[in-house]
């Protein structure tokens, strides 16, 4: 699979910098684990690990299996941190704030249909968690982590457009970015989580 602009011949490190930069993943999963205070930390922390895991596997092997897990690492974390989103920061039972999964895939689907993807609904879904926090001091940790989303994602999207000029492509800056938007989203959890009330109380 050759969908990046540094990859320009097969084997284990035909992406050295993308493959690399998985790292902040790795540095981000090791820094919650070691602050949280709770499950859901932890439980991010978790998948954090796994999204290390599985996109070095896929950048070291590009094969279909690795880009599956990968994605479906990535999903599983969105969607886990929309529930304990609603759960923590907004004060809603458990039960209930299950629902915010599939409201989000719904959303994705919307947006998909529109053109955009998975990380367009994600990066909407972090503007919309710092507008709803906007009374609180929560909100300007998840402004910085949506105005660091959409630089990384453009750099995403940069990728192929600069492999002429840049040869290394620009993925790997998105891993690198991405390490530093989960990073804040989920030492929001963290400090969230060690207080005994909900954050909109």
């Amino acid at each position: 699979m050759d969908g990046y602009c540094e990859r320009v011949a097969p084997g284990l490190w035909g992406e050295p910098l993308n493959t690399v930069s998985n790292v902040a993943f790795l540095v981000a999963a090791v820094l919650i684990w070691r602050r949280a205070r709770g499950p859901v930390a932890r439980t991010l922390a978790v998948l954090l690990g796994l999204i290390c895991l599985a996109s070095t596997a896929f950048h070291a092997l590009a094969t279909g299996w690795a880009g599956a897990a990968d994605t479906g690492f990535i999903l599983v974390f969105v969607l886990y941190y929309a529930v304990a989103f609603t759960h923590l920061f907004l004060g809603v039972p458990w039960r209930w704030a299950w629902l915010a999964a599939p409201a989000f895939l719904a959303v994705t689907i919307g947006v998909a249909a529109l053109g955009g993807g998975m990380y367009l609904s994600a990066l909407l879904g972090v503007f919309v968690f710092a507008a709803l926090l906007a009374r609180t001091p929560h909100w300007p940790r998840f402004a910085v982590a949506g105005g660091v989303f959409a630089v990384s994602l453009g750099l995403r999207t940069a990728d192929h457009s600069v492999c002429g000029s840049f040869p290394a492509g620009t993925h790997f800056l998105w891993h690198l970015l991405n390490g530093v938007v989960l990073y804040l989203v989920s030492a929001g959890v963290v400090r969230v989580e060690a207080r005994p009330t909900p954050a909109m109380t």
